[in-house]
């Protein structure tokens, strides 16, 4: 089983694309790469560094790594500093947290591939992960729990359509 942290503004839009891939275990939304213990309020305000993360369990062995991580350049604008559509603050920065090295080069190589695809520098970071703290319960699964939800309409909607419009062999048959 494998574990990547990965960051790309709002976590509640990467959990709703990453559950519903084929070989995706878990999905967990949390805070990640700041100071002190985190929680929605004191991070959404910019008070502790952190980032809105998640961290994806996947087998290898059933989705390739590849996947996992061009699905994550495809998600979101990962040209854009600390900002995803009107989500504004470093909380919500595109970073790519690794455990160990074989993750951080798998990390660059994505981050190289994906740069072919847009026109502007991609300004996703590449860090080692301190420590992932879990996000409150009303976080975890929140496309699932809320897909009649404004925000999941008009944002996560068309995140999860554009993976599925490129990636529709790697879905979950529903």
């Amino acid at each position: 089983m494998t574990k990547y942290v990965l960051g790309g503004g709002c976590f509640w839009c990467l959990d709703a694309v990453y559950a519903q891939l084929k070989g995706v275990t878990k999905v967990e939304s949390g805070y990640a790469g700041g100071q002190g213990r985190p929680n929605y309020w004191r991070v959404v305000n910019g008070d502790t560094g952190h980032a809105e993360v998640v961290q994806v369990y996947f087998d290898e062995t059933l989705i390739p790594s590849e996947v996992i991580l061009d699905i994550f350049f495809l998600i979101h604008d990962p040209t854009s500093l600390n900002k995803q559509g009107a989500d504004e603050g470093t909380q919500y920065r595109s970073t790519m947290m690794y455990a160990d090295d074989v993750q951080m080069k798998a990390f660059q190589a994505a981050r190289e591939r994906a740069q072919t695809l847009w026109s502007k520098p991609i300004v996703t970071e590449i860090v080692p992960l301190d420590t992932f703290y879990i996000g409150e319960p009303e976080h975890q699964e929140y496309y699932k729990k809320n897909t009649e939800a404004g925000y999941c309409q008009i944002v996560i909607d068309p995140k999860i359509s554009k993976a599925k419009h490129q990636y529709q062999q790697w879905f979950k048959e529903r």
